[in-house]
């Protein structure tokens, strides 16, 4: 009787396995087409050993073909300067739904990260790669180009 149950249960779960896997697709720069909201936190690590917390919103808009714009509002150890910093960049997404992307913002290092997509391109997660800095964003898409 248990050994009818376990092949009975191995044998839904690989049915439902393949039919998730026959639905999923490859993931591409168009993929992430669209306006998204982020949240971004990390610390950064200074060459005398001090740290800095880094806390921020952005808003940035992907073209489908690698490029995309953004405005970021970001403290640094709680202290934001006003207004919105523009910033534009690069991108590029993976078929298996991972992705990298450079961030330039005028007078700053150019930024880069990597980041996964995930929920059919409505979620995206991401980290800095530069030397020194740990942060992390999650974003969300607000609309897509038809919208």
């Amino acid at each position: 009787m248990k050994f009818r149950i376990s092949l009975f249960l191995l044998t839904l779960a690989l049915a439902a396995s393949s039919t998730l896997a026959a639905h999923a697709s490859p993931c591409s720069n168009s993929t992430i087409q669209g306006t998204y909201a982020s949240t971004i936190h990390g610390t950064i690590f200074l060459p005398d050993g001090s740290t800095l917390l880094v806390d921020g919103i952005a808003k940035a808009t992907f073209d489908g073909n690698g490029n995309f714009s953004q405005l970021d509002a970001v403290a640094i150890n709680g202290h934001m300067p006003p207004g919105w910093r523009p910033g534009t960049g690069t991108y590029s997404v993976n078929p298996n739904c991972t992705g990298t992307q450079t961030i330039m913002i005028e007078g700053m290092p150019d930024l880069h990260l990597q980041f996964i997509v995930s929920q059919a391109g409505n979620k995206m997660r991401s980290v800095v790669t530069n030397p020194g800095i740990a942060t992390t964003a999650e974003g969300e898409r607000l609309r897509t180009p038809e919208d």
